[in-house]
């Protein structure tokens, strides 16, 4: 199978904002189901509540910082049908948004978690994600409210070409 990840880490996030944004490419192509999201913060020991969303979100999408996946199997000849890319496009993905765009977002999971804890997200096969190729749509992991501290934030996400 066709895996990848995007992750960072040691982000400052500026208060509310898309942590991860993959946008499906555009049809014919592989779909993207997604098997994977997590989030955690290395800044401190103090305890706090932190809400988390995955949502789709509508052009005009979030401006954000470029990444590109990366191979889970090496021996894979193939790169990613997605690229990084800084506006949300279809057959991009970006991190750590510096606008959130002015899209509608349907929010798809709703959670919390305790930052001294992080968040992992896992769904089951029937529970995955699947977006598929040309999908008006992208996928994103969405801080809706400010974190308590803002600074060593690590996410990600491990998704499949199907």
């Amino acid at each position: 199978m066709r895996e990848f990840s995007i992750s960072s880490a040691g982000v400052t996030v500026a208060g509310a904002t898309t942590l991860i944004f993959v946008n499906p490419p555009a049809a014919p192509s592989m779909n993207l189901e997604f098997l994977r999201f997590w989030v955690g913060q290395s800044a401190n020991a103090t305890s706090a509540q932190q809400r988390v969303q995955l949502e789709t979100q509508v052009t005009a999408f979030p401006t954000l910082t470029a990444a590109t996946p990366v191979k889970l199997k090496p021996a894979d000849p193939n790169a990613s049908v997605i690229t990084g890319g800084t506006a949300g496009a279809a057959g991009t993905a970006g991190i750590n948004a510096s606008a959130e765009g002015g899209g509608a977002k349907t929010t798809v999971l709703e959670d919390a978690f305790n930052v001294l804890n992080g968040w992992l997200h896992v769904p089951t096969p029937p529970e995955s994600r699947v977006m598929p190729a040309g999908f008006a749509s992208g996928l994103g992991m969405f801080f809706p409210v400010a974190p308590a501290t803002l600074t060593n934030w690590a996410f990600g996400t491990i998704f499949r070409e199907v």
